[in-house]
């Protein structure tokens, strides 16, 4: 296992700033997972990490030793830092078979055949790729692919695993049944572990610690019900969260002060009978989900607004209803989109 400092790492391509001061420290034994929108930085960190990019200022250490510093000019290659990495792509040898590239790494590090060959049983085996060992990529299924790249990976037993959006080639199940196995590989494996994903689903479900990234500067550092119970700011509240969390000017409820936003999820939502609510709405969608209804709902002064239902609860569009909600489930905001403590 390897813990992984980050310090005031920046990164520019041109005059745009792909990381900006960023600095982290990331456990040993770790599963980290990046989250952000396109272009908030969050491969650039990757790939610096990996020795793939070299950032303009700042260092970064592996365990007990410098693998980046701009003061001290050192850059590791990326063959030195003792990592593996799973790419979107997975960047499997087309002409090679499955057996031949997982055992790449280990020829790379010169593996005696006998220890390489019994690893090679053992990873294989695990991944379920054992009868499929002689095949070549183009023969094998996007998931199956997706194994190799990760049997490529955990062949080497690397201390620390790198991984860009891996899963994102996969269909919505098998996505969902990698995400399993990818954790319990990695907890078997007890490698630091940084995961790039723009899916917050993923990232929920699978990370010990989430870091949500945007325009290159961290926003939130925390488990991921800190970042779902406990937003920073108003970029954190609307970014996690499947519906997102709705967010209500001040004025429109009262009672906050000025210039205030306060944020209430869905579900702390109740419809209640005319007249007995603290707001009026009109009903703008109703989209049945099987275990639960989503009822969106439009209020002047508010955006995201809508209510879960468990089950079918379908209310036509147009409707006026009332909405009910307690204090203690609201989230205020400053001005500038800042949480404040209450």
């Amino acid at each position: 296992m390897s813990k992984i400092s980050v310090r005031n790492l920046t990164k520019k391509y041109g005059t745009a700033i792909a990381l900006n001061n960023v600095s982290l420290e990331i456990e040993s034994g770790e599963f980290l997972v990046l989250l952000g929108p396109s272009g908030c930085g969050k491969t650039t960190l990757l790939r610096c990490l990996a020795g793939l990019e070299t950032p303009d200022a700042g260092e970064i250490i592996m365990g007990d030793t410098v693998v980046f510093s701009s003061e001290k000019n050192i850059m590791t290659p990326p063959g030195k830092r003792n990592l593996g990495m799973v790419f979107q792509s997975y960047a499997l040898w087309p002409h090679m078979s499955v057996r031949d590239n997982v055992k790449f790494g280990l020829d790379v590090l010169k593996t005696p055949k006998p220890i390489a060959d019994e690893r090679l049983d053992e990873v294989l085996g695990d991944v379920g790729l054992g009868h499929l060992d002689q095949r070549y990529p183009s023969e094998l299924s996007g998931g199956q692919q997706q194994r190799v790249a990760l049997a490529r990976l955990l062949a080497t037993q690397p201390p620390v695993f790198l991984m860009d959006e891996p899963l994102s080639n996969l269909d919505a199940r098998l996505r969902m049944d990698m995400r399993v196995e990818l954790k319990r590989f990695q907890s078997e494996a007890k490698a630091t572990t940084v995961y790039v994903t723009h899916d917050q689903t993923e990232a929920m479900s699978m990370a010990d610690t989430v870091v949500l990234m945007k325009d290159g500067h961290i926003q939130q550092v925390g488990t991921p019900n800190d970042l779902y119970s406990s937003p920073n700011n108003t970029f954190v509240a609307e970014f996690v969260g499947a519906p997102p969390m709705a967010l209500i000017q001040s004025s429109v409820l009262g009672g906050f002060g000025d210039d205030k936003t306060i944020g209430i999820r869905a579900e702390n939502i109740q419809i209640v009978p005319k007249g007995e609510g603290r707001m009026s709405c009109i009903v703008n969608e109703s989209e049945f989900l099987g275990a639960e209804t989503l009822i969106g709902l439009d209020h002047e002064g508010a955006r995201g607004l809508c209510v879960l239902k468990p089950g079918l609860s379908m209310v036509a569009e147009g409707n006026e209803i009332d909405i009910n909600f307690h204090d203690e489930h609201l989230h205020v905001f400053d001005a500038a989109g800042h949480r404040l403590v209450r």
